[in-house]
């Protein structure tokens, strides 16, 4: 067999950092891990090629070549999803999907030939199966979560490592909470399923070997979803490890806000190399957080929470949503308000929206509030449901929310109080290397000369050189991720 892995392309987003990326000339934030793990499930003597449509275009010859392609992609991808199924059905070469949005949409897609649905190490051997006995189905799907302790070390041989800005590994799938908006536990259960520590220690030996030296974004649903596990097996041995090699990659990873009420579990994080953290903060309407179920939220100072996490050593993101049934009109300058105090410079704001088989599109369609559109993307503008607040107005707040903390007055001003609030963890040795030196002379020259408001960048940049030396080359990498953010709000 020859086999194709296509990956869709990925449009304009918050956490696309297509506007951020051209500073340090790679082509795509992240590499399509469940693809390239994928991929090694296959039988060894097949042949394997892969596109990912953000790297490289993705040409006839290439559909050509195949016996079959295989498609992944996530809802936020949905439009070049369909148009590589039209292309694979014009040249008549067979389609298997699978991943994330086959899994939630399949009814939707026409002229795929086999889904292979929710996690791969159940569904694909049961389709190997069938395909080598001649009569392959059209679905095959399973309720059952699978260890995760036989997943195969992805095959990174079939990238170019060098154009994405960091690597992915994954450590567990599931989450212990029930938020009713989010599809992880949906597609990966309530409870945590992990990787051995050998087993993730080979991972990063891995690309370790391939030369790979940086970011690695730890893409689990909720990283800490285990801490037993974590404080006694992983972390002591990615500590050591971390130490012998030393500390050739920075972590970054998704937890939940109570992170913060655990020292030992922080400390031992930060002496892993874990420095980034995404948090779903989401409102600080507590209204809001009972309706959604974001108990994790409840009854905490989540300002005082995230400083705390700072000031130990991470840098938190934060996402945002707007659009609850219990917001009120206060909730747009009461999220402005929040994100400012927080110093999360990094805060996606996006419109709730009701994915696919969630606890939330189920209540929105018994009170019959669906609407036929959703996109994947809750920073375009658009809802798939019918809000309690008047629609015009709740866009008006949004953009007002979106519009304020991306301007650069604001966005510096929370820069400037993050840096002021953080504590640089004591592996950061700030080693300037010649890519950065390309990558200043280039934020010099847009930030600092053609762009408007270009008096807050100096402002930022006299601030953090001047008070904050050693966090200089992370405010110049926050003041680029501004002009990023800055471009997609100006699209929203």
């Amino acid at each position: 067999m020859k086999i194709l892995l296509v990956y869709p392309e990925t449009p304009a987003s918050f956490w696309s950092f297509k506007d951020a990326l051209k500073f340090i000339a790679k082509k795509v934030a992240e590499p399509p891990l469940g693809l390239i793990t994928v991929a090694a499930m296959l039988p060894k003597e097949w042949e394997k090629k892969l596109i990912d449509m953000n790297v490289s275009k993705l040409q006839d010859k290439h559909i050509l070549w195949a016996d079959y392609v295989f498609l992944s992609g996530m809802n936020i991808q949905i439009n070049s999803f369909k148009e590589v199924i039209r292309r694979c059905n014009t040249l008549g070469v067979k389609i298997v999907a699978g991943g994330p949005l086959a899994t939630t949409q399949h009814k939707d897609f026409l002229g795929v030939d086999h889904f292979v649905l929710n996690e791969a190490e159940i569904t694909l051997p049961l389709f190997l199966e069938d395909l080598e006995g001649g009569n392959p189905k059209h679905v095959y799907s399973t309720e059952e979560f699978p260890e995760i302790s036989s997943s195969p070390i992805p095959m990174w041989e079939l990238l170019d490592i060098k154009k994405y800005a960091s690597l992915s590994l994954q450590y567990s799938r599931g989450c212990p909470y029930d938020c009713d908006f989010c599809s992880i536990t949906m597609l990966n259960g309530r409870r945590p399923r992990t990787k051995s520590s050998k087993q993730f220690i080979n991972e990063l030996e891995r690309i370790y070997e391939l030369g790979w030296r940086g970011p690695v974004s730890v893409v689990d649903d909720n990283f800490i979803g285990n801490k037993r596990k974590l404080k006694v097996d992983i972390l002591p041995a990615l500590i050591e490890w971390s130490k012998q090699k030393k500390y050739p990659f920075n972590f970054i990873t998704e937890v939940t806000i109570n992170l913060a009420d655990d020292d030992k579990l922080m400390d031992m994080m930060i002496e892993t190399g874990f420095n980034s953290i995404f948090i779903g903060i989401e409102t600080p309407s507590t209204d809001s957080l009972v309706e959604c179920g974001k108990s994790q939220n409840l009854k905490r100072n989540l300002v005082a929470s995230v400083k705390k996490l700072q000031q130990r050593g991470f840098i938190v993101s934060g996402g945002f949503i707007v659009g609850f049934d219990n917001d009120s009109p206060a909730v747009f300058q009461d999220q402005i308000n929040f994100i400012q105090q927080s110093g999360i410079v990094s805060a996606m704001v996006g419109l709730l929206n009701a994915p696919n088989g969630t606890k939330l599109f189920k209540r929105m369609q018994s009170e019959n509030r669906m609407l036929d559109v959703f996109a994947g993307n809750n920073m375009d503008g658009t809802m798939n449901f019918i809000p309690k607040m008047n629609y015009k107005e709740l866009i008006a707040g949004y953009s007002k929310i979106v519009k304020t903390i991306y301007s650069q007055k604001e966005y510096y001003n929370r820069l400037k109080h993050f840096l002021s609030n953080y504590k640089q963890p004591f592996w950061n040795k700030n080693k300037i290397k010649l890519k950065e030196v390309r990558a200043f002379m280039m934020l010099l020259w847009l930030l600092g000369t053609l762009e408007k408001g270009k008096k807050y960048f100096w402002k930022l940049l006299a601030f953090s050189l001047f008070k904050h030396p050693h966090k200089f080359p992370l405010a110049m990498t926050m003041a680029v991720y501004g002009y990023h953010y800055r471009r997609i709000a100006a699209r929203i």
